[in-house]
């Protein structure tokens, strides 16, 4: 009931303006062409004369004036009349001249309208419109002003001095007065010189504009014509809003520049602003530095409590970082828990070494993972420039190289490039390089050591031992090659090259009455194989040999994290046939539960405890007693005197090696030590 009493009022309301307008306007009913006024409130005609009735398909005005327009009225029509009502408040003296297509019946009618404002009283301003039917325009011309008017393109036309002559609604949308001019429409200085140019006659760009949603950006296009109005010369400009476009693109390159961990710039920003950086430096006569931080013992982290709480860890130094920052320094993540900063400008040593101490003050707070209160350090290394190189890679190198020092040294430090550290790394390249030929040209060779039982002293075994038979300089132990295998990726291909040559001396020694057991050693980084259990079994197979009478032996370090991968490979490698050893027990992390929890077969107690056997009386007991309660057998490595191996026997130590029996030898010589074995048997 209430709804239908404010309805009766309005509708009596716009009854008696229409009244008012109606003895206002009499003087014009007469007129041929169509005349009529738009209520812009409500979207309804309040007056019209008998000539727009034709025009409005309408049998009468009182049918006209019921009409509520807004009800079907298109987003662009209802645009752009939105426009007029705002450009009329601010200035009653505007007026727009126009081709507007209507739909009254569904029937197009085209008329030229001129729309101006008309005020009835103090609060009302209403749109005085006056039509006149172009009988001249054809479809072409009727069509083209249809698409200006509802186009999402913004089309201007602009005098060359830069006031608006025309502007189609999407266009007149997005300023905030109908007498913006072109200079305050665009942000971009260059843009407007280049408008500014008669010898320019187009141009296209993507610039920045100001709208009354603020600055965005828009790829426009300007071509010089002549306005048919006074014939003068104009730039028509048309433009379309990209700034979605142009955010997905900008969101594109920070993805591409940064790091979706930590969002700290990346590797690619790094080769590319940094080096920015450095040249405006050294252009200046400036000298800076980078450093290079690695996280120490972050893989057991990640191995301990999983990688979402390295991502955690990560993301915690990321910030500690970022709180060190100052205008002078530049943060970037390369990826993995390596950070590099770069500092501008260098003013001393202490300066440096200062920001290092910060550096480590902040990253070793501990910090709770899941629980538990982890603690990473830092290993540092510094490059400075221009004095160890001006290019970005180059620098790079040389501090990682400086940060390897570090580490190397003890972690949790830093270390300065040198050139001696450039040398030691060329020497390592050239190092690898040997060594990948050497696998090819299969110029490592395989020795045995016996390995003797206590009691007896007879061979019951053998420790294969690869050699590396160097064209020019001879033998080489394993010490002089093995950690560049390891950390060249060489490893595998040279550990199966030794699995192989054991696994057919010890097929051959067993058809010759010989059946003893070889262990071979497995690096840790084996373990990181897919298939090396696979791969282990398929030298076995083809070389017919015998895994029941091959021992693996391993480190510590490989037992630690109690990864699951490496527990099922140990169990496969178990059940395959292969028995398993502790290599250098006692040295590591030794502890009960890797006897308990995994399939151990025997304990190789580490030569430094043989050699001060006096000193270490009490650990090798231990360690023969925690044998003997698990059922494993011990074998004592580097016995070198007679008392040592007394002792053994005392400790009921089952076996040994050492070059008290004999060195490590080839298999030819091998050979001949078990037909000696053989000739005093028989003897």
């Amino acid at each position: 009931m209430e709804q239908d009493q404010t309805s009766i009022e309005f509708e009596k309301a716009l009854a008696e303006e229409a009244a008012e307008l109606s003895l206002r306007l009499r003087e014009l009913e007469r007129l041929q062409h169509p005349v009529w006024v738009y209520d812009l409130d409500n979207a309804r005609i309040l007056w019209s004369n008998d000539s727009s009735l034709q025009v409005w398909q309408s049998d009468s005005k009182e049918e006209l004036l019921s009409r509520k327009m807004g009800t079907d009225m298109s987003v662009s029509v209802s645009r752009r009349l939105n426009q007029y009502k705002a450009d009329f408040a601010k200035d009653e003296s505007a007026q727009y001249t126009e081709i507007w297509t209507m739909y009254p019946v569904g029937e197009p009618v085209t008329l030229n309208v001129v729309f101006s404002a008309y005020r009835l009283n103090a609060d009302r301003v209403f749109m005085f419109c006056e039509g006149s039917i172009d009988k001249t325009a054809d479809a072409e011309n009727l069509r083209s002003s249809e698409a200006l008017l509802h186009t999402s393109v913004h089309i201007s036309l602009f005098s060359i001095a830069g006031d608006p002559l025309y502007r189609n609604p999407a266009a007149r949308s997005v300023v905030s007065g109908a007498n913006n001019k072109i200079q305050d429409h665009f942000v971009d200085p260059d843009l407007l010189n280049q408008l500014e140019d008669p010898a320019k006659d187009e141009i296209q760009a993507i610039t920045s504009v100001n709208t009354v949603n603020g600055v965005v950006w828009h790829d426009i296009t300007a071509r010089r014509c002549h306005d048919a109005v006074s014939g003068e010369a104009a730039w028509l400009i048309s433009e379309v809003d990209i700034s979605k476009l142009k955010a997905t693109e900008e969101h594109a390159q920070f993805l591409a520049e940064h790091d979706t961990l930590t969002k700290l710039p990346n590797r690619n920003y790094v080769s590319i602003y940094f080096q920015q950086q450095i040249d405006k430096m050294l252009a200046e006569g400036k000298a800076g530095g980078l450093i290079f931080i690695d996280l120490d013992n972050f893989k057991n982290v990640n191995d301990s409590l999983g990688h979402d709480a390295g991502d955690q860890l990560l993301v915690e130094v990321a910030d500690r970082l970022r709180s060190l920052e100052k205008s002078q320094y530049s943060i970037a993540r390369l990826g993995g828990d390596e950070f590099l900063l770069l500092i501008n400008p260098y003013e001393s040593e202490q300066h440096f070494e200062a920001i290092m101490q910060n550096i480590i003050d902040v990253v070793s707070v501990p910090i709770v993972l899941q629980g538990r209160e982890v603690q990473v350090t830092p290993s540092i290394g510094v490059a400075v420039f221009p004095n160890d190189g001006t290019h970005i890679l180059e620098l790079m190198r040389h501090a990682d190289l400086a940060m390897y020092h570090a580490k190397e040294t003890g972690k949790n430090d830093f270390a300065y490039f040198s050139k001696e550290l450039s040398e030691a790394a060329e020497s390592k390249m050239t190092l690898v390089s040997e060594l990948r030929s050497a696998l090819k040209g299969g110029q490592f060779e395989t020795f045995y050591q016996p390995r003797v039982d206590v009691s007896s002293n007879s061979i019951v075994g053998a420790e294969a031992l690869v050699r590396w038979n160097h064209p020019t300089k001879g033998m080489v132990s394993p010490d002089g090659f093995i950690t560049a295998c390891e950390e060249s990726g060489l490893i595998s291909e040279l550990g199966k090259v030794v699995f192989k040559d054991a696994i057919i001396a010890q097929r051959t020694w067993a058809e010759q009455g010989h059946d003893i057991r070889i262990s071979v050693n497995l690096s840790p980084l084996q373990f990181n194989e897919e298939h090396l259990v696979d791969d282990l079994l398929d030298i076995v197979a083809e070389h017919h040999g015998n895994p029941n009478r091959i021992e693996l032996e391993i480190t510590e370090s490989v037992l630690l994290g109690h990864d699951r991968c490496i527990i099922d490979k140990l169990h496969r490698l178990v059940a395959s046939g292969f028995e398993i050893a502790i290599d250098d027990f006692g040295t590591g992390y030794s502890n009960l539960a890797y006897l308990h929890r995994y399939p151990i077969s025997c304990l190789k107690i580490d030569r430094s405890f043989v050699n001060s056997m006096d000193s270490a009386k009490p650990i090798i007991e231990l360690i023969v007693a925690m044998a003997k309660l698990f059922g494993l057998y011990v074998v004592a490595e580097g016995v070198e005197t007679p008392e040592q191996l007394e002792m053994l026997h005392n400790f009921y130590c089952q076996e040994y090696q050492g070059y008290l029996f004999h060195k490590p030898t080839d298999f030819s010589s091998f050979n001949s030590l078990l037909i000696q074995k053989d000739i005093k048997n028989a003897a």
